[in-house]
C-alpha cells in the first residue's frame, strides 16, 4: 500500500487562506490521479478537487475558483490551496487516488470559524 500523509490544516477565520500539502510514497505516484476529498460528521466523503498525471484539473463546484489542486510528481507531493474560506469548508481533508483505493490516511482538520 502506498502511505497517504496529510497536513496543514488548522483554524481560520472566513476569508483566509490554507495550503494543505499530501505526501504519497510510491515508486509509481507520477502515474496516478490524485484528489482532495473532505468529510464533515454525519455525511459522506466527497471529492472536492482531482489533478489528473498530467496536470489536468477539475472541481467540485462548490470550491471552483477558490481552491486550486497541484503535484510535485518529482517530490511525491499533491497541494491543494485554498483561499477565501467558508465555515461550510469545515471537515477532514483527505488525499488519496482518483478514484480512490481501498484505504486511507488520517486527514488533516480545517475549521472555518469567527
Amino acid at each position: 500500500q502506498v502511505q497517504l500523509v496529510e497536513s496543514g490544516g488548522a483554524l481560520v477565520q472566513p476569508g483566509g487562506s490554507l495550503r494543505l500539502s499530501c505526501t504519497a510514497a510510491g515508486r509509481l505516484f507520477r502515474f496516478y490521479a490524485m484528489g482532495w476529498y473532505r468529510q464533515v460528521p454525519g455525511k459522506q466523503r466527497e471529492l472536492v478537487a482531482a489533478i489528473s498525471s498530467g496536470g489536468n484539473t477539475r472541481y467540485k463546484e462548490s470550491v471552483q475558483g477558490r481552491f486550486t489542486i497541484s503535484r510535485d510528481n518529482a517530490k511525491n507531493l499533491v497541494y491543494l490551496q485554498m483561499n477565501s474560506l467558508k465555515p461550510e469548508d469545515t471537515a477532514v481533508y483527505y488525499c488519496n487516488g482518483d478514484p480512490a483505493w481501498g484505504y486511507w490516511g488520517q486527514g488533516t482538520q480545517v475549521t472555518v470559524s469567527s
